[in-house]
């Protein structure tokens, strides 16, 4: 299933587990959108549902990943013989949005599936940190040196 939906003047085919680049959303990264101008919806061997066959509760769930910027723009005027130049940069502010579920009535997608699950950082525990009286540890020694 894919669909078509409108988001900053702009139209874009999404599909479920895609990762967009859109203008910026105010969210922050973790959050989950939501994007109601659907204008299609296409399901495996099924006709598509362009205009107004789409149906009003239809929403697109997707999940903040980032704000990137984008590449810099140099913007460079010149008036020849009157020594008038001009040079202008502009990067464009962006979001990077992972599609989560298309839904046809509107509901949001399970918290667990549409949640990423974060990798559990073990803590770095250091030798001299974990001595005890009457062990004491020895200095840790760069690889180089261990030789």
């Amino acid at each position: 299933m894919f669909a078509v939906i409108c988001s900053g003047g702009k139209q874009h085919r999404v599909a479920e587990n895609d990762r967009i680049v859109i203008e910026r959303l105010a969210a922050e990264p973790g959050d989950v959108v939501t994007f109601d101008q659907v204008l299609m919806l296409t399901e495996e061997g099924k006709a598509p549902l362009v205009g107004q066959a789409v149906p009003k509760d239809a929403r697109v769930f997707g999940r903040v990943l980032d704000h990137p910027r984008g590449p810099k723009l140099i913007i460079f005027k010149k008036k020849r013989r009157k020594n008038h130049r001009r040079t202008r940069g502009h990067r464009q502010d962006l979001t990077a949005v992972r599609i989560a579920s298309i839904s046809l009535s509107g509901e949001p997608p399970e918290a667990e599936a549409a949640e990423p699950v974060p990798a559990a950082a073990e803590p770095v525990v250091d030798a001299v940190a974990t001595a005890t009286p009457e062990t004491p540890a020895e200095p840790a020694l760069e690889p180089a040196l261990q030789e």
